[in-house]
């Protein structure tokens, strides 16, 4: 066992001398974010232009099926609608997902949440479905946070139900 133990310490050493722990390091990371990119992709089949989902009910009801996961004001009570936001607010990069059911083609489909943050709460149409929330320590599908931190305001308005695409059939 004792050349065990030193052909492992003579290859530790010649990989030590041959390499640095920044270039090292570097590579690591560069693994572990290109990994972290590719798999929030894997279940989302990409909307084709164009291919928006037939469509019916009102988009400001809470039972409308866009909102299975909302927890927020409607935009739509709000000064905008389902896809955009009020005027003097501005859309929140930083989003949470939710997968809803279209009655109208009983198809599934992956819903981003994002806030619309720069004025005050709307107050209008207070949706709490919360269907499929998780726990904050899953923050990707947690929607009791406030999601405005990527914007040049902090400050809460309503929260959009934008179609991103279709989820996979199992």
């Amino acid at each position: 066992m004792r050349w065990l133990d030193k052909s492992a310490e003579r290859t530790a050493r010649n990989i030590a001398q041959r390499t640095s722990r920044r270039g090292f390091f570097g590579k690591f990371a560069g693994a572990v974010v290109g990994a972290a990119t590719a798999v929030p992709l894997l279940p989302v089949a990409k909307a084709q232009e164009n291919s928006a989902p037939a469509e019916e009910g009102d988009s400001n009801s809470c039972e409308y099926w866009r909102h299975c996961a909302m927890d927020g004001f409607l935009c739509g009570c709000c000064g905008g609608s389902v896809t955009s936001c009020p005027p003097g607010t501005e859309v929140s990069p930083i989003t949470w997902i939710g997968t809803c059911t279209n009655p109208v083609d009983n198809r599934n489909y992956i819903i981003s949440y994002n806030d619309c943050c720069g004025t005050s709460s709307c107050g209008n149409c207070l949706c709490q479905r919360n269907e499929g929330d998780r726990p904050v320590y899953n923050p990707r599908v947690a929607n009791d946070i406030n999601w405005c931190l990527g914007t040049t305001s902090a400050i809460y308005n309503c929260t959009l139900a934008v179609v991103i695409g279709t989820a996979l059939d199992e």
